[in-house]
C-alpha cells in the first residue's frame, strides 16, 4: 500500500494482532461499550404502539449500516422500549442466524433519526465517550472479515448463537477518539470512493448480461438471416418470426419428459455420482459450487425411470421453476426432487437451442406467466409439455447454437473480468479497513 507507517510500535501482546503503535490502547472490546442488551420483537402493529424494528435482514453488510429499504414495524409497548431505543451511532450486533458461508456476528451503525428498536436476534450496544462510532463500526468489520468473532459462535442446532460476552471479551487494540475520528473520516471517503468505483462496474456487468439476453433472444426469434421472409407470429409482443419456422409445444419435439423420484438421493463424502438438485442449474448452465454425491446404489435407485446422458435437459419445476441446462458429456449424474429429464428428438430439436430458448423469446413469455404471482413457483408435467417453442430447422438451429455459443462466450469473458476487478476492488476495501484500524498505517495526514 502506498500509506505510510507510524514511528513506533509496541506488540500488541495479541498473537493475530501483532505489532501496534506505541501510542495506541490495548484492551478489551467491553470497554468500547457502555452496554449491550438485546433486542425485541414485541407483537403485531396496532395502530398505536407501533415502532420501527431493526432485523437482520435490514443490515447492509457492504456499507456496515441499516437499510430502510424495507422496514417492518411492531407493536412495542412504552415500557418495553425503555433502554431499547435505537440513538444515532448506536451499534448493532447480529447474535442469532448466519451460516457456513456467513457465520453470525455482523455489526452495523444505526445511522437513521427515526425511533426504533432492534429485534430479538439483535444487540444493541451503545458506544463509550472516548470512543468514535463510526471508528468502532470499522474495527468490528475488521474483526468479521478476520473471523474473530467465530471463537465465540455456539451451535447446537443449525441455527448460530453468539456468546456476546465472549465476543466482547475479544482484546483489541486503538487510539484516543480524536485520531479515531480521523481515521474514521479517512475510511468514510476511501470506502465511498471503492463503493462507487463497484457500482460503476456492476452496473457495466448489468449492460453486458442486457446484451448477451438481447442475443440469445434475437437469434431464437427472429434468425441469423436479415433477409429472410418473415411471417405474423399472431403474437403482439413478438411481432414476426421467420416464415419458414414452426411453432409448437415442447412436448411434440421430445422423446420423453421425464419426472424424478419426489426426494433427492442419499449424499455420501466419498460418492461418485453427481446429484443435480435445482441449486445446481442456473442460466443455462450446471453450477458445481455446493456439489454432492451419491455412491452406486443411489444411483442406481435414482436412475430407474431413465438414466440421464449428454444432451438431454435438465428442468427445474420448482425453487425456482423455470431454470435449465443441457448435460455434458462425461458426467455421471442422478437428479434431485423438483427436477425433470427432457430428452430430445435430435431429428427436430438442438438440446442447446431448446435451452436458449427456455431462457428467452415465446418460452421465457410462457414460464412467467404461469409462474406471476405464484408464492410457490411450481410447474406441473402438463405445464411443462406445453411450453411453446419457435423451431427453424434442424441445420439453421445448429448454426444459430454455434454462433450465440461463439458470441455469449466473449460477453461472459467481458463480464469475468469485469468481475474479477469488483473482486479485487472488495478485497483491497477490506485490507484497507483492517490496516487502519490496526494501525498497520498511519491515515491521519491523509484523513486531514
Amino acid at each position: 500500500m502506498k500509506w505510510r507507517r507510524y514511528p513506533k510500535y509496541k506488540d500488541s501482546g495479541i498473537g493475530w494482532l501483532g505489532e501496534v503503535p506505541e501510542h495506541w490502547h490495548v484492551d478489551r472490546l467491553k470497554w468500547t461499550v457502555r452496554s449491550c442488551r438485546n433486542g425485541i420483537w414485541g407483537d403485531e402493529p396496532n395502530g398505536d404502539d407501533d415502532l420501527l424494528c431493526i432485523r437482520v435482514a435490514d443490515f447492509d453488510r457492504q456499507r456496515f449500516s441499516v437499510s430502510f429499504d424495507r422496514m417492518t414495524l411492531r407493536s412495542v409497548t412504552p415500557a418495553e422500549r425503555r433502554n431499547r431505543l435505537l440513538s444515532k451511532g448506536d451499534l448493532l450486533l447480529e447474535k442469532s442466524g448466519g451460516g457456513d458461508l456467513q457465520p453470525v456476528g455482523a455489526v452495523v451503525s444505526y445511522d437513521h433519526s427515526e425511533p426504533a428498536v432492534c429485534s430479538n436476534f439483535v444487540a444493541k450496544m451503545d458506544i463509550a465517550d472516548d470512543c468514535d462510532s463510526r471508528y468502532q463500526t470499522y474495527l468490528h468489520a475488521h474483526l468479521y472479515a478476520g473471523r474473530v468473532n467465530t471463537r465465540s459462535i455456539k451451535q447446537t442446532t443449525g441455527i448460530q448463537n453468539l456468546d456476546a460476552d465472549a465476543y466482547l471479551s475479544e482484546p483489541v487494540c486503538y487510539p484516543g477518539n480524536e485520531e479515531q475520528h480521523a481515521i474514521a473520516s479517512f475510511l468514510d471517503r476511501e470506502t465511498a470512493r471503492i463503493d462507487a468505483l463497484i457500482e460503476k462496474k456492476q452496473s457495466q456487468i448489468e449492460l453486458l448480461q442486457e446484451k448477451r439476453a438481447a442475443l440469445i433472444s434475437h437469434a431464437v426469434t427472429k434468425g441469423l438471416d436479415p433477409n429472410v421472409k418473415m411471417k405474423d407470429s399472431g403474437i403482439e409482443w413478438l411481432g414476426e418470426v421467420p416464415e419458414h419456422w414452426d411453432m409448437m409445444r415442447i412436448k411434440f419435439v421430445l422423446r420423453a419428459i421425464i419426472d424424478t423420484e419426489h426426494k433427492t438421493a442419499p449424499f455420501y463424502p466419498d460418492g461418485e455420482y453427481f446429484v443435480i438438485r435445482t441449486s445446481n442449474v442456473r442460466d443455462g448452465r450446471i453450477v458445481m459450487k455446493d456439489a454432492n454425491y451419491t455412491n452406486q446404489d443411489g444411483y442406481t435407485e435414482w436412475t430407474r425411470r431413465a438414466i440421464p446422458t449428454e444432451g438431454d435437459i435438465v428442468f427445474t419445476r420448482e425453487a425456482p421453476a423455470g431454470e435449465a441446462c443441457v448435460l455434458p458429456r462425461g458426467l455421471k449424474v442422478c437428479l434431485g426432487q423438483r427436477t425433470v429429464l427432457l430428452r430430445v428428438r435430435r431429428d427436430a430439436l438442438v438440446p442447446e437451442f431448446a435451452v436458449y430458448s427456455i431462457y428467452c423469446g415465446i418460452a421465457d413469455a410462457f414460464i412467467k406467466t404461469l409462474s406471476f404471482g405464484s408464492t410457490v413457483n411450481h410447474f406441473n408435467m402438463a405445464d411443462i409439455g406445453s411450453i411453446p417453442l419457435l423451431i427453424p430447422p434442424l441445420q439453421e438451429q445448429i448454426e444459430i447454437v454455434k454462433i450465440v455459443h461463439r458470441e455469449t462466450n466473449r460477453v461472459d469473458s467481458l463480464i469475468e473480468k469485469v468481475m474479477d476487478s469488483i473482486n479485487k476492488l472488495s478485497e483491497y476495501r477490506t485490507a484497507l479497513i483492517s490496516a487502519a484500524v490496526t494501525g498497520k498505517i498511519d491515515v491521519c495526514e491523509e484523513a486531514a
